[in-house]
C-alpha cells in the first residue's frame, strides 16, 4: 500500500535532513549517519541503523518511510548471469540482471514498471507501463545486484547499463539523479564513464542529455537503417525518425563531445543483407560514433522474425570492416532464464 503520510526519507537531501534533527532538538550530525545509512550501506529499514538509539530509530520510522526494493524471486544461468525479479513498495514487479565475464561485472537495470514504446522484438514492449521508477528505487536495483555481485564473483560492478525494461529517456529526470546518487562519493562512487543508458531514440530527450552536459555514456537502439523497416519494428520511428535521430545525436556531441554507441539486433531476411549494412555504414558516417554493437537476437514468443544463421551474421560482420566500421558482436548471456537482451517480463 502506498503511504501517503509519511515523506520518503530517501527524497530529502542532506542540508534539509540537518535542518530536520536541528528543529528536532537533536545533533546535527545525526543527519549525516543517516545519510550514511541510506545511500552508502544500503539499509533496507530504519532497524537497520545500528548506531542509532533505538528511540531514535522508532521516531524515524513514525515520521518518514524508507520504501526499498525487495529481491522477489532470483534465478541463475549456465552462464553465470542472474536474473533478479524485484517488487516495489506498492506491489509491483520489475526485473534487472547481472552479467558477469573474466573482465566486467555489469548490472543491467530498469528504469520503468513496463514500457510504452511497444518495439516488436522485445518482450517489455508488450507489458503496459505501469509508472516510472523512482531514483531511489533505481539504486536499489544496483545496490542489491552489486551485492549477488560480490556474493557470486567476489567483486563489485563495474558497470551498468540502463538496458532493462522501460525507456530511460521517459523517465528522465529519475534516471539522472538516480545516476548522479550511484555516482557520487557519498553513494557508489562510480564513474559516470563506466554508466551507459540506452534509448530506443527519443530525440528531444537526446538533445536535453546535451544541454545537461552529461557525462554518462549513450547507446542509441536503432535496429533497422531505414525509417520503412524502423518503423515496422519500432513504432517510435513515427515520430523520431532516423533524420531526427541524426540531427540529435550531432547536437549532442556538439554540447559533450562524447560519442555514441549503436545497437543493431539482427533479423533473419529483414535487416541482415549486405544492402542492409550499407545503409547502416551511411548512419554510422554521418554521427560521431565509437561503435556499432551488433547483437544475437533473443526470441520472444510474440515477434516472428528469428535470428540468422551463423554465416549471415559473420558476413554482415565482415562488410563491416571491411569498410573499417568499429563493430563488435555481442553474443547473447542468460537465455536460457530469460535474461537476455529483449527478453524481461516478469515471467513466472
Amino acid at each position: 500500500m502506498i503511504d501517503t503520510q509519511r515523506k520518503n526519507i530517501r527524497h530529502l537531501p542532506l542540508p534539509e535532513l540537518e535542518e530536520y534533527f536541528v528543529a528536532s532538538g537533536d545533533k546535527k550530525f545525526r543527519a549525516k549517519q543517516v545519510y550514511e545509512w541510506i545511500w552508502l550501506k544500503h539499509a533496507r529499514s530504519f532497524e537497520d541503523m545500528t548506531n542509532l538509539s533505538k528511540e531514535l530509530r522508532h521516531t524515524l520510522a513514525e515520521q518518514f518511510s524508507l520504501p526499498a526494493l525487495t529481491v522477489n524471486a532470483t534465478q541463475y544461468s549456465e552462464d553465470g548471469t542472474v536474473k533478479s525479479r524485484f517488487k516495489t513498495f506498492d506491489g509491483h514487479l520489475v526485473e534487472g540482471v547481472l552479467i558477469p565475464t573474466e573482465d566486467r561485472k555489469t548490472a543491467c537495470v530498469s528504469s520503468q514498471i513496463g514500457c510504452s514504446l511497444s518495439c516488436k522484438f522485445c518482450a517489455t514492449g508488450y507489458m503496459e507501463r505501469k509508472r516510472n521508477l523512482t531514483y531511489d528505487e533505481i539504486y536499489d536495483e544496483v545496490a542489491l545486484i552489486n551485492e549477488q555481485s560480490e556474493k557470486t564473483t567476489g567483486k563489485k560492478l563495474s558497470n551498468i547499463v540502463f538496458m532493462g525494461m522501460g525507456e530511460p529517456l521517459l523517465n528522465y529526470n529519475n534516471v539522472l539523479k538516480a545516476i548522479e546518487r550511484i555516482s557520487a562519493e557519498d553513494g557508489m562512487g562510480m564513474s559516470p564513464r563506466r554508466i551507459t543508458v540506452s534509448t530506443a531514440g527519443v530525440a528531444k530527450m537526446i538533445r536535453k542529455l546535451g544541454d545537461d552536459k552529461v557525462r554518462f555514456k549513450l547507446a542509441v537502439s536503432l535496429h533497422a537503417a531505414n525509417d520503412k523497416k524502423r518503423n515496422e519494428i519500432m513504432p517510435i520511428n513515427e515520430t523520431n525518425n532516423i533524420k531526427e535521430l541524426i540531427d540529435a545525436i550531432n547536437y549532442y556531441y556538439r554540447q559533450t563531445k562524447n560519442e555514441v554507441t549503436f545497437e543493431y539486433i539482427l533479423f533473419q531476411n529483414f535487416n541482415d543483407s549486405e544492402a542492409d549494412a550499407n545503409e547502416l555504414i551511411k548512419i554510422y558516417r554521418q554521427v560521431p560514433a565509437d561503435l556499432i554493437n551488433i547483437i544475437e537476437y533473443n526470441p520472444i514468443d510474440a515477434f516472428k522474425f528469428s535470428k540468422p544463421d551463423e554465416d549471415t551474421i559473420q558476413h554482415f560482420m565482415q562488410h563491416l570492416e571491411a569498410h573499417k566500421v568499429n563493430a563488435r558482436l555481442r553474443r547473447s548471456r542468460g537465455k536460457d532464464i530469460d535474461a537476455a537482451c529483449g527478453q524481461l517480463a516478469n515471467k513466472g
